[in-house]
């Protein structure tokens, strides 16, 4: 029997469809939490072969439920007539005292909900999201400067050993 690919990111992640780098870098991520997805059959076909995007997408707080926005899935195309739309609002599976205490967060200025990556996990699709506050302009330029003397150390250290 083959063994399942284990990718790294959340334990028990069975296979990682899409992840969000742009939320990284425009948002401090201060807390993350796991959420399933709703989808039909030709989405969830797409999101194994991994044609999935959240360079756009967002989650908003709609009449006590969650969903996500501007998340592309390609067409699959096996699917036939039974395709779906590539950009829907898709509904994620949160328990409602979550979602009560995201909207308590949400209302304070600068916070925003992102999702960070899609997976499989134990056969279920999964988006992580992470609540964050947007950073400011110098903010971004520090952790670039951070990531920059961080490459550089590494290269030095890799100088020395060599």
């Amino acid at each position: 029997m083959a063994k399942k690919r284990v990718d790294k990111g959340v334990p028990g992640m069975e296979l990682l469809v899409c992840r969000n780098p742009k939320a990284a870098k425009r948002y401090d991520i201060e807390e993350r939490l796991e959420a399933g997805m709703v989808l039909y059959g030709t989405e969830v076909k797409s999101l194994r072969a991994r044609r999935g995007n959240l360079e756009a997408a967002y989650c908003r707080i709609d009449n006590d439920e969650l969903f996500l926005y501007g998340m592309h899935i390609a067409p699959y195309e096996q699917g036939g007539h039974a395709g779906h739309e590539t950009q829907r609002r898709r509904k994620l599976l949160v328990h409602k005292r979550e979602i009560e205490r995201l909207r308590g967060r949400l209302t304070t200025r600068g916070y925003a909900l992102v999702p960070l990556q899609v997976y499989f996990k134990n056969g279920v699709a999964k988006a992580q999201l992470g609540l964050g506050r947007g950073k400011k302009k110098g903010d971004e330029r520090d952790s670039i400067r951070k990531q920059e003397d961080l490459k550089e150390a590494r290269a030095a250290m890799k100088r020395q050993k060599g």
